[in-house]
């Protein structure tokens, strides 16, 4: 049962298109249903809609810990597909370029997920939910198609290991810390086989001690609520 005097949190398997706020939006209003009230809620770290995975649902004073859920590292599974790029270096938007792949080798592969792990300066994706101006990056990104200059950021791949080859995908693993994007990471994958890259799928596993395996199936939430 959710402790609503001292706060909670529930961890949730977030479904592919739904976006964090729709979760948070539909478990607070099961919770201000089921006791009469309007209780705050929040989540730790923003999932892409085309991303699944785990999602910390932060309810009453635990809202006050999203920071430090969010400060945890993370751990992502998913797959690149190399030879294309998108806008937004993921497939919320079709192809806009196509490059050769026919010279890249598995240890080409190899060589540059071990490049890409260490401390490094990021640029995040235009469409992402950075502030800018007080608006969300993608939204001006969106609007009128209006340039967006992002900075870099320092971020740390702790661990990056390829799982499978079988191009023109290659599957992975990913720890890092709070503020990386993996969409950026595959537009630099692309870049660096010299070739182009984007991020077919992701699914987040882990923030700090809290795991997928632990989190509740969306479709399970109306039997948690009972």
């Amino acid at each position: 049962m959710i402790d609503i005097e001292n706060g909670h949190a529930i961890l949730i398997d977030k479904p592919y298109t739904w976006t964090s706020f729709q979760v948070v939006k539909k478990i607070k209003y099961k919770i201000n249903h089921l006791y009469g009230k309007k209780i705050k809620i929040g989540h730790a770290g923003t999932l892409d809609p085309l991303a699944t995975g785990l999602l910390i649902i932060c309810i009453g004073k635990f809202t006050k810990r999203i920071e430090e859920f969010q400060a945890q590292e993370k751990e992502y599974t998913g797959s690149f597909t190399l030879g294309a790029t998108t806008p937004s270096f993921d497939l919320e938007h079709p192809v806009d370029q196509t490059f050769p792949i026919e010279h890249i080798t598995e240890g080409q592969i190899m060589s540059v997920a071990k490049e890409l792990t260490g401390k490094m300066d990021q640029i995040p994706p235009i469409f992402s939910a950075k502030w800018i101006d007080g608006k969300r990056a993608y939204k001006l990104a969106r609007e009128n198609n209006q340039e967006v200059e992002l900075k870099a950021k320092e971020i740390e791949i702790k661990e990056f290991e390829i799982t499978q080859i079988e191009m023109p995908k290659v599957y992975f693993r990913i720890v890092c810390s709070k503020g990386t994007y993996i969409r950026s990471i595959a537009r630099d994958f692309g870049l660096m086989l010299q070739s182009g890259a984007y991020l077919s799928s992701l699914c987040r596993t882990r923030i700090g001690d809290y795991s997928l395996k632990d989190a509740i199936k969306f479709e399970d939430l109306e039997e948690y609520f009972q």
